[in-house]
């Protein structure tokens, strides 16, 4: 499989991207795929393994880094997609310029979200950060935390979910409503294979309410709730033939 690696798509932030070519002879699109990490951390070499599962089912794949906290806040990863969008569709690279779609896990979800939202793409997102503004306001006496607490019983953990979100707002509540994306939600908004296990820490009420602002809106989706306590891609292996079949319904 062919792989570019450290491709630069943003010059002045010094942002690159890593490329997986299909290994199909068609290529049917491109796939944006977009790391995890709380905003305030990882790395584009963190989903390897997902640019080759995209890769071997025909999508050229781009698997972006980002600027994370403390280097910036919100709004500067979505902005970031914005400049990888634009350069991607302005590239030399050959494919259908309607076939762009997102993949996202954890935060990466969430902004999977925004760019259908902004573009009208498809996107894909495991465990996807939605519940914002409301979640907040509701769990005022929770302390935050930027560590996860492992526990038995349980995949929950909402001081850990506070910490991070508060995190990527530089502890400010302003923009708290301004970045829940199920108040943006339209009718042009892009079709959405949204994914969350049941017993996680990404709050379930988050793909709950984004459900049903995509119905609201005649928006074609698919909701799948995993059974366990798995994040993201700790049950990717349960949904990516499932996500595969979705994405293959839009090209």
């Amino acid at each position: 499989m062919q792989i570019d690696n450290d491709v630069i798509y943003d010059a002045d932030n010094r942002l690159t991207t890593d490329i997986y070519y299909p290994t199909t002879n068609a290529t049917r699109g491109v796939v944006i795929m977009i790391h995890g990490g709380g905003w305030l951390r990882g790395d584009k070499s963190k989903d390897v393994d997902l640019g080759k599962k995209w890769a071997s089912n025909g999508y050229l794949t781009f698997i972006p880094n980002y600027r994370l906290a403390p280097v910036a806040y919100y709004p500067a990863p979505l902005e970031d997609m914005d400049t990888l969008y634009a350069w991607i569709k302005n590239s030399n690279y050959q494919f259908d310029r309607t076939h762009i779609a997102v993949c996202g896990s954890s935060v990466g979800g969430n902004m999977a979200a925004e760019m259908a939202i902004k573009y009208g793409i498809p996107a894909i997102s495991w465990s996807g950060v939605f519940d914002i503004d409301q979640w907040i306001e509701q769990h005022e006496q929770v302390v935050g935390k930027l560590e996860r607490t492992i526990r038995e019983d349980s995949g929950q953990d909402d001081s850990f979910y506070k910490g991070f979100i508060m995190n990527y707002f530089n502890g400010q509540t302003d923009q708290l409503v301004e970045a829940t994306p199920t108040h943006r939600i339209n009718e042009k908004t892009g079709p959405m294979f949204l994914a969350n296990s049941l017993d996680e820490f990404i709050p379930n009420s988050g793909v709950l309410k984004m459900s049903a602002k995509l119905a609201e809106n005649q928006i074609v989706h698919t909701v799948r709730f995993v059974e366990g306590t798995q994040h993201a891609k700790g049950y990717v292996d349960e949904v990516f033939d499932e996500s595969v079949l979705f994405l293959s319904k839009w090209f």
